[in-house]
C-alpha cells in the first residue's frame, strides 16, 4: 500500500483548514500543507493570536496550536505545495451560479477548473486529486479530462472524499465520524489512490467506517445527504406553523415522533429555518440535476424543500411586523444572533441576513449582537443581497458588542442563533430597560416560555400558539 507523506490542500476555508489540522494532529509522519491565495486568510491562520484564527470550531484552536510548524503549514506559495506534494485535496468554493446556465441553482465550478489546470501545469510527477469541495455528479470526470490533456506524462487519480461536518461541531465530526466515503476508478490503478487515502484516515478511525465507492455514487451521496437532512428540517418548520394556529406544542410533537425508531430524533427541532453553505446549495444542485435529465417531478419535489425553508424565514419576519401594530418605521428591534447555528461563525444563508433585511424594508432601526461573528461580516452579507445601498444598510442597521445595554428603549428582541449565552442574561434586567409592551420572538425555542411571560414579555415561540 503506498504510503503517503506529503499532502497539500488547496483552499484554507472552513473544509480545508479544519480537515488539514485534524489529518495533521492525527498522522504525525505526514506534511500538511494548506494553501490559498487569499493572503489575508493565511496570515490569519498563522496569527499567533489563535483567538483569531479566520474559523471559529470548538476545539479548532488547540488542534491547530499542536501541529502548525511541525507538519502542518499554511501558505501562498501554492505552486511549490502542489509539485512536492504526492496527494492533493481541492477544497474551494463552489457557489451557487449567479449568471448564465443554470443560474441559481447549478453549482458554480470555476474555481475547481482553475484548480485542476494548475495541478495540470505544475506537477512533474503522478498525483492523487482529492474532490473535498461539494461537486455535482461528474466533475470527476471534468477534472480528469483536464488532467489527461496536459502532454507532462503524469498519471493522476482521481477521488471524490465529500465532508459531511456540521460547523459547530466539526472537529468531533472529524474524529467521530460516522463514516468516510471514498469514490474513485475501480481500476488496479484507482483501488490503490482509494486504499492509499483511506489508509491516511485509517490512522484513527476504524476500518469499517471507511466506505469505498465508484466515484458517481460518491459525489451523489454528499447531495442526497445533505438534501434529506435539509428535508427533516422543512417539514418540522412547516408544522410549526400549523401549530401556531392551534394548540399543539411543536416540541412535544418532535418529541413524539422523534422516539419512533424508524424516524429517529435528530433535525427535528423547529426554527427560523436552515442556514448554511451546504443545504440550500445541494439541494439546488440536486435540483438542477434532476431538471437536465428531464426529471421534472423530482426536482419540484426536492425544490419544494427550498420553497418551504424561505416561507419559514419570511413567516418569522412578517410575525415581527404584524405584532408590532404593523408598522415598525423607526422602532428599534435588536436581534441576537447572526451566525446560522451556534459554536460557528459562518454566515452563509443564515436566516438572519433575511430577517434583518424584511425589517429594514420597514424602516425599522435594527442592532445586531453575535459574539463570533464580525461587524464586517454582517455589512457584508446585507450589501450582497443589493436590496438597498451600503450607506443605507448601515445608517439603519447597527452593530454592537453590548447585547444587554442594546436593549435600552427597544421595542423587540429576536432571537436568530441559539447561541447558549442568550439562555444565561438577566432577562428581567432587560425587560425593565425595554420600551413597553416588550416584545421577544425566540425563533431558535431557546428560551422558557413561563419564566418569560412571568417577567412581563409578550413571547412568542415559534411552534406553539
Amino acid at each position: 500500500m503506498k504510503k503517503i507523506t506529503k499532502i497539500c490542500c488547496i483552499g484554507a476555508g472552513y473544509v480545508g483548514g479544519p480537515t488539514m489540522s485534524v489529518i495533521a494532529n492525527q498522522c504525525p509522519e505526514i506534511q500538511v500543507t494548506v494553501v490559498d491565495i487569499n493572503e489575508d486568510r493565511i496570515a490569519q491562520w498563522n496569527t499567533e493570536d489563535l483567538d483569531k484564527l479566520p474559523i471559529y470550531e470548538p476545539g479548532l484552536k488547540e488542534i491547530v496550536a499542536a501541529s502548525r510548524g511541525k507538519n502542518l503549514f499554511f501558505s501562498t506559495s501554492v505552486d511549490q505545495a502542489i509539485d512536492e506534494a504526492e496527494m492533493i485535496f481541492i477544497s474551494v468554493n463552489t457557489p451557487t451560479k449567479t449568471y448564465g446556465k443554470g443560474k441559481g441553482q447549478a453549482a458554480d465550478l470555476k474555481f475547481i477548473e482553475l484548480c485542476a489546470r494548475n495541478i495540470a501545469r505544475v506537477a512533474k510527477d503522478d498525483k492523487i486529486v482529492v474532490e473535498k469541495s461539494t461537486l455535482p455528479v461528474r466533475t470527476a470526470q471534468a477534472i480528469q479530462n483536464i488532467l489527461d490533456n496536459t502532454g507532462n506524462s503524469v498519471n493522476f487519480e482521481i477521488l471524490s472524499n465529500p465532508e459531511f461536518l456540521a460547523e459547530g461541531t466539526a472537529i468531533n465530526d472529524l474524529l467521530n465520524a460516522d463514516r468516510v466515503l471514498i469514490g474513485g476508478n475501480d481500476t488496479p490503478s484507482g483501488q490503490e489512490a482509494k486504499d492509499a487515502l483511506s489508509w491516511v484516515y485509517e490512522h484513527w478511525l476504524p476500518k469499517e467506517r471507511i466506505l469505498q465507492t465508484n466515484v458517481w455514487s460518491s459525489e451523489l451521496s454528499k447531495l442526497v445527504a445533505n438534501a434529506f437532512l435539509a428535508q427533516r428540517v422543512s417539514s418540522i418548520n412547516t408544522i410549526s406553523a400549523l401549530c401556531e394556529k392551534t394548540d399543539a406544542n411543536i416540541q412535544e410533537i418532535s418529541k413524539a415522533i422523534g422516539y419512533d425508531s424508524r424516524i429517529g430524533p435528530k433535525f427535528l427541532n423547529a426554527s427560523v429555518g436552515f442556514g448554511g453553505s451546504c443545504f440550500q446549495k445541494d439541494i439546488l444542485n440536486l435540483v438542477y440535476i434532476a431538471r437536465s435529465y428531464g426529471l421534472e417531478e423530482v426536482a419540484d419535489y426536492w425544490e419544494q424543500v427550498i420553497i418551504a425553508n424561505d416561507y419559514q424565514k419570511s413567516r418569522f419576519a412578517e410575525n415581527i411586523i404584524a405584532t408590532l401594530y404593523n408598522t415598525i418605521s423607526g422602532k428599534k428591534i435588536v436581534l441576537y444572533g447572526w451566525a446560522f447555528k451556534k459554536d460557528t461563525n459562518d454566515t452563509r444563508e443564515s436566516p438572519a441576513i433575511s430577517v434583518a433585511d424584511a425589517l429594514l424594508e420597514e424602516k425599522a432601526e435594527i442592532l445586531v449582537y453575535d459574539p463570533k461573528v464580525t461587524e464586517e461580516r454582517i455589512y457584508a452579507d446585507l450589501d450582497y443581497l443589493n436590496t438597498r445601498s451600503p450607506e443605507e444598510n448601515r445608517a439603519l442597521l447597527k452593530v454592537t458588542n453590548a447585547p444587554i445595554k442594546a436593549t435600552e428603549d427597544a421595542h423587540a428582541i429576536a432571537i436568530l442563533t441559539e447561541w447558549d449565552e442568550f439562555k444565561g442574561y438577566d432577562w428581567k434586567k432587560i425587560y425593565d430597560q425595554m420600551l413597553k409592551p416588550a416584545f421577544v420572538f425566540d425563533g431558535r425555542r431557546l428560551l422558557d416560555t413561563e419564566k418569560m411571560n412571568s417577567i412581563g414579555f409578550n413571547y412568542y415561540k415559534i411552534g406553539q400558539s
